[in-house]
């Protein structure tokens, strides 16, 4: 797997360091303890949603994969733990052999999730699974909360299309996963080259104020622009005046232009007013883009205006005021010794302050009600009931340390609408509220 896939430098030989100095700590005393062996069984899940979220979006599964598979102590990963002292050698030596050989079962990526969802679950020995756990859940944690605030952006914004532009407002590495994610969520494309070159998302850009302003007037600006990408091109109209630049970008690119974009102002105003200063140029068919930091709200907001598509940056790429999911991975059982026979036991964290966690390997199913809707995520230990059994939702996504397959992005994409659409309708209310289903433990 080259690295580049991961949307890594290409001088950064695996995923390995993507983790916390005391995975390797505990790794180290468990060798030493003789604990390390035991079988293991970890959970992915989280507490709650995000104040006022409905429902949450699982994504970056795809990258998970490819990180446990990529996750390797090489001679210079191993040097580096060396020289500052991480761990004694007896564990570098054991890191050395290093090869994830357990199983990974979770929500297939696109599928949403709810407070307690088992949305991944990692086993095989303690050992190999503890290694894993911030790799995964930096990816998970980043991802899903992208994803979410996609789809809350995708669902307010209905039929008119979404791009992604949100490259400069966040970390070069954390843009092409956000573009990735923004696509799972909903999103038509960005405008990300890396994105698109490592993930075949559509990507779309034209120009910015700086070409405007290059250029000794608007109009040389617009004649040049369509010159050279045609008049189908879309022509930005806000760096003067509106009215003027749209009168001109008519006039260069005919009435088959194929759209203007507005990046500022009282965007509900002046969109009204450019469709009909269009309509009576005769550019009936010219369509309008509005960029200009939205977010979901904004984008709402917008509905009844003729508005044809949206260009969001910084909103999405923080996950919308919540930049993270708040997964934990938790142990959740293990055997009592290293013999493959032995019968494994729930564990659990026992605290006050909302933490306490809940032992067990678990299953996931969904409830529906009489008319196929999502009425409950129900979560337990024990045996599937008969009446949930053709419902459950984790799939096997690694056996014996293989990956079983891989999705297109476009099929992971469709699964989330059809997730999205199962659910009440008043998942896609944008008013603060609760999980749109209930959590039931059985």
């Amino acid at each position: 797997m080259n690295t580049a896939d991961l949307g890594l430098p290409v001088d950064v030989p695996s995923t390995a360091l993507f983790t916390d100095h005391y995975e390797l700590t505990m790794l180290q005393a468990a060798l030493a303890a003789g604990t390390a062996d035991r079988h293991s069984v970890f959970e992915v899940y989280t507490r709650r949603l995000p104040e006022g979220r409905r429902y949450g979006v699982v994504a970056g599964t795809g990258r998970v994969l490819d990180a446990v598979e990529n996750f390797r102590f090489d001679a210079q990963v191993l040097d580096f733990l060396r020289e500052r002292g991480v761990v004694d050698e007896p564990t570098l030596q054991w890191l050395a052999d290093y090869r994830f050989s357990g199983d990974i079962w979770g929500y297939p990526e696109g599928e949403v999730y709810f407070p307690g969802s088992p949305v991944l679950r990692v086993e095989g020995s303690f050992a190999e699974c503890v290694l894993l756990e911030t790799v995964i859940l930096s990816i998970l944690n980043h991802d899903s909360a992208i994803a979410a605030a996609a789809s809350r952006m995708s669902s307010a914004a209905g039929d008119r299309p979404l791009i992604e532009m949100g490259a400069r407002r966040t970390h070069e590495l954390a843009a092409v996963a956000a573009s990735r994610a923004a696509y799972v969520g909903g999103f038509a494309t960005t405008s990300d080259l890396a994105a698109g070159f490592r993930y075949g998302i559509p990507t779309v850009g034209t120009s910015a104020h700086a070409f405007t302003l290059l250029h000794d007037s608007e109009r040389d600006a617009f004649r040049a622009q369509v010159d050279s990408l045609g008049g189908s091109t879309t022509l930005l109209v806000d760096t003067y005046d509106v009215k003027e630049a749209v009168a001109t970008a008519v006039e260069i690119a005919g009435p088959e232009l194929g759209a203007v974009r507005i990046d500022s102002g009282d965007l509900l105003l002046v969109a009204h007013r450019v469709r009909q200063q269009l309509d009576e140029l005769g550019a009936k068919n010219t369509k309008i883009v509005v960029t200009s930091d939205l977010d979901e709200y904004a984008i709402a907001s917008l509905a009844a205006s003729p508005v044809d598509a949206y260009g969001v940056g910084t909103q999405l790429v923080t996950g919308s005021g919540h930049p993270t999911c708040s997964m934990v991975y938790k142990l959740v059982a293990r055997a009592d010794s290293a013999d493959p026979k032995a019968p494994l036991v729930p564990v659990a964290k026992k605290a006050a302050g909302g933490k306490t966690s809940i032992g067990g390997r678990k299953w996931a199913a969904r409830r529906l009600d009489a008319d196929g809707v999502a009425e409950a995520e129900v979560v337990g230990t024990g045996a599937v009931p008969a009446d949930l059994a053709d419902r459950q939702l984790l799939v096997e996504l690694v056996k014996g340390g293989e990956v079983l397959s891989r999705e297109p992005l476009d099929a992971v994409r469709e699964r989330h609408i059809a997730a999205r659409d199962g659910l009440p309708l008043s998942a896609t209310q944008l008013s603060r509220g609760e999980a749109v289903i209930p959590t039931e433990y059985v």
